[in-house]
């Protein structure tokens, strides 16, 4: 079989399980009322919880379809124990983000036992020996971290971004438009160095957030919940070492960081949505800036007069397009 047509078929199976795995999921947490109130919005309406169940298993589906069609029709069975670390650390991450996604709604998870448990989602990468020791840093050069690399390096990555992927997070189609465009970038680049199996797991993964983004996107119906954003900032810890592209994913993680030294000013205790007009526009929650969005709606208010949760999303957006425009000037 032709290769294009296997990615396309791949594609195309990540995008519409997707989209019907989401439309089914917003159905049965309506009956079960797992839901959650849609804060920057006037009304308050319940949105369901949790969504991001639905992506990951697109994801997983069509990255075993691709495996498939690997072994029996192309012959190939180079990548593939790479290929299932990432399915396994994905399938764990997702776990590890409903478990919060769900307990956390009943009851609550301290910020303390996530951490813990995340460090688990690093055990297929240390086991296959994902990545290469030898790191190259900009403005320094490369260096040799041995043993290091694996024992300390590669668990530390996923923590952290597992974790951090969650600071810029509470607005329609925030987190999985970013996975889009961060998972977008790590693709092309994991292209331009010949590793084709990366470029496919970025692509099925794209896909499937373009389909998610149908439900998620302003006015969401639903939201990913810790369950995508964990998978997410697994993914791109993964594709990242895999691919020895550990340097771009860490100025792409920028605006993740400039988001967590500004909610640790509150310690960790401000929340990202804005204070809410009854016309929906929004206005700054606190005198101080305490998020990323608060800096926002500021500069949007200064600009425009009225800021709306899509304005937020959007400048967020061309935030973190700022930093893929400057790995592409350093890397290219």
């Amino acid at each position: 079989m032709n290769e294009l047509i296997i990615i396309t078929i791949c594609l195309l199976t990540s995008f519409v399980s997707t989209f019907f795995a989401t439309k089914v999921w917003i159905f049965v947490t309506k009956n079960i009322k797992l839901q959650g109130k849609d804060m920057n919005k006037y009304s308050k309406p319940l949105v369901s919880e949790a969504g991001g169940i639905a992506p990951v298993m697109g994801i997983a589906m069509s990255i075993m379809l691709y495996v498939f069609f690997k072994i029996f029709l192309i012959g190939s069975e180079t990548n593939l124990i790479p290929i299932f670390a990432i399915i396994i650390g994905l399938v764990m991450a997702a776990f590890i983000g409903l478990l919060d996604d769900i307990l956390g709604w009943l009851k609550g998870i301290r910020q303390k036992t996530k951490v813990l448990m995340s460090f688990t989602l690093a055990i297929p990468l240390v086991i296959v020996n994902a990545g290469q020791s030898l790191v190259n840093m900009p403005f320094i050069g490369p260096i040799e971290f041995g043993l290091l690399y694996p024992l300390l390096i590669i668990p530390l990555g996923i923590v952290l971004a597992s974790n951090g992927y969650n600071m810029l997070a509470g607005y329609n189609g925030l987190e999985a438009g970013l996975g889009v465009i961060i998972i977008s970038t790590l693709s092309y680049f994991a292209y331009l160095n010949g590793m084709y199996w990366l470029v496919m797991v970025g692509g099925i993964t794209v896909a499937a957030l373009i389909a998610f983004l149908i439900f998620n996107w302003y006015p969401s119906k639903v939201f990913p919940g810790d369950s995508l954003t964990y998978a997410l900032g697994f993914l791109i810890a993964a594709i990242a070492i895999f691919g020895n592209m550990e340097t771009i994913a860490v100025i792409l993680f920028i605006p993740f960081m400039v988001d967590f030294v500004l909610t640790s000013r509150s310690k960790m205790q401000a929340e990202a949505f804005g204070k809410v007009n009854p016309d929906n526009s929004l206005k700054l929650p606190y005198e101080k800036f305490y998020d990323s969005t608060h800096v926002a709606i500021y500069l949007i208010e200064k600009i425009k007069g009225k800021v709306y949760e899509k304005d937020v999303v959007i400048s967020i957006y061309l935030f973190e397009i700022l930093f893929v425009a400057i790995t592409l000037i350093l890397f290219m």
